[in-house]
């Protein structure tokens, strides 16, 4: 199918690609790696009057750690950040959940700014996301701001990102020592979208759990913490039985949408399934990096 006309726009810079943003506003869409955006064009789901392909700004892209922080730049490759050795050290949730994006091909192209941009519910990036409490740097014409992960994720496919904004850049706090993690998912076949998805990260000190993080994928219509399991896991230690009322606490009141690859009720059964087993695979990797 071919794409609608659109005018196209290539800044080099930041600054130019925000002067673009600002001048057409809510009429442009931008341009990452296109994993996403394209087939939405040429479903004609999306109809913007300008494209601005920020592929050209090299400024946007790369792995840095400071401070208890990993920042990823905006138009940093899926496949760059999973081979990357500071995200397999600094950012293992992450690091676990990369591989599983769609196939080597999309991950090649896709990038960390563009998936979590376009804030699919079932992708794994907002999940852990949402999971990490990461950051989102903006910059518009005035300057920049920090949206957190909770603020970040507004509804379907929406984000707090406004018209003339740009995401430059995705900061996630480095992993403490005793930390383990697992990414767990249901998919109809390798690559697909989860239909359903959990990001689950445990800290051990002295064999108590210290911190807990569980989010869902594919259960709203945005990424979903489950609040009631984790505080039910703090100060506890690692059992079958507690993980069991966990994942009792992290589905009981949830509602997912139901549609052709599953219920409601079959995706609680499976989001409760993921709990367990996503949290008995975090607690032996944590016993192993205490």
């Amino acid at each position: 199918m071919k794409l609608p006309h659109v005018e196209y726009e290539a800044p080099t810079t930041v600054a130019e690609a925000i002067d673009l943003l600002a001048e057409h506003l809510d009429q442009a869409s931008v341009l990452a790696g296109g994993q996403s955006l394209i087939p939405l064009l040429a479903l004609r789901l999306a109809r913007p009057a300008v494209l601005i392909d920020i592929n050209g700004i090299d400024e946007l892209s790369g792995v840095s750690a400071t401070d208890g922080w990993v920042a990823i730049g905006a138009m940093t490759r899926e496949y760059v950040a999973e081979k990357s050795e500071t995200v397999a050290r600094t950012v293992p949730l992450l690091a676990a959940a990369l591989p599983l994006i769609g196939h080597e091909a999309i991950r090649s192209r896709g990038t960390i700014g563009g998936s979590l941009a376009h804030a699919d519910p079932a992708a794994e990036l907002p999940a852990v996301a949402r999971a990490l409490d990461a950051e989102f740097v903006v910059r518009d014409p005035s300057g920049e701001r920090v949206i957190p992960a909770a603020r970040w994720f507004e509804g379907y496919l929406t984000t707090s990102r406004h018209p003339d904004e740009l995401l430059t850049e995705v900061r996630f706090p480095t992993a403490r020592r005793g930390t383990g993690v697992s990414f767990q998912e249901v998919a109809r076949r390798h690559g697909d979208f989860a239909i359903v998805g959990l990001a689950a990260s445990l800290t051990l000190s002295e064999g108590v759990i210290s911190d807990a993080r569980l989010a869902f994928a594919g259960m709203s219509d945005v990424p979903v913490r489950a609040a009631a399991a984790e505080d039910l896991l703090v100060g506890e230690r690692p059992s079958t039985e507690l993980f069991d009322e966990a994942a009792r606490r992290a589905t009981g009141d949830t509602d997912p949408p139901a549609d052709l690859h599953g219920s409601s009720d079959y995706r609680k059964k499976v989001a409760a399934a993921l709990v367990r087993r996503g949290l008995r695979e975090a607690a032996d990797n944590a016993k192993e990096r205490q």
